[in-house]
């Protein structure tokens, strides 16, 4: 079903999230955290992808949090599973990083994203417009807060990462996607921002 409205089923959605997230903050700034996945909505909207994946672009960081903190998945598919169905569900749990790979073994920050990458080539068309809306909006986000300072450098120390790493996670994931032969409008949307940003990133 395409959307062409806020169902109920994305309002819930939405109310669950902004529960989730409530208090929270984005790295840096003042912003409810909760921004994020009504940003992601609003662009999976505007590409009019399926209700169901907009539902499931609203939930990622839900159980992205609840998958950190080692959720079962009987504890995943009774709290949200069951509200939300299964099919959301298995969309995000395709696409979130992992804590621990198919034999057990506790996977780093750096081999958690490895990982999603690898993993991608398995994921579902809807789970790569997900994947595709997230790092559209989080690299627009952090092209707009570099134009807007004259300190940059404030902006890039948000993460961990630094402002290279960054920029080079953003250049492979736009290639991973073309890489596994998913070429939805948004890639080209996302290599424009993220050429964008590298160019504002030069001294």
């Amino acid at each position: 079903m395409l959307v062409t409205g806020y169902s109920d089923r994305i309002n819930h959605a939405f109310a669950f999230a902004a529960k989730h997230h409530d208090q929270e903050v984005r790295k840096g700034t003042r912003l409810p955290y909760f921004t994020q996945p009504a940003n992601v909505a609003v662009i999976l909207t505007r590409y009019g992808c399926p209700e169901e994946t907009v539902v499931a672009g609203i939930l990622h960081d839900v159980v992205q949090g609840a998958v950190r903190e080692g959720w079962s998945y009987d504890t995943l598919e009774e709290r949200i599973g069951r509200k939300f169905g299964n099919s959301v569900l298995e969309i995000v749990l395709s696409i979130v990083e992992r804590r621990i790979d198919d034999e057990g073994v506790e996977l780093s920050h750096e081999d958690r994203r490895a990982d999603r990458q690898t993993r991608l080539a398995m994921a579902s068309e809807e789970a790569l417009w997900v994947v595709a809306a997230m790092e559209l909006h989080n690299a627009n986000t952090l092209l707009s807060d570099v134009r807007r300072t004259a300190f940059p450098e404030t902006v890039w120390a948000r993460s961990a990462a630094g402002r290279d790493v960054t920029l080079h996670w953003y250049r492979d994931v736009t290639m991973r996607l073309r890489e596994i032969g998913f070429g939805a409008p948004i890639v080209a949307e996302l290599e424009a921002v993220s050429a964008e940003l590298a160019d504002a990133a030069t001294p």
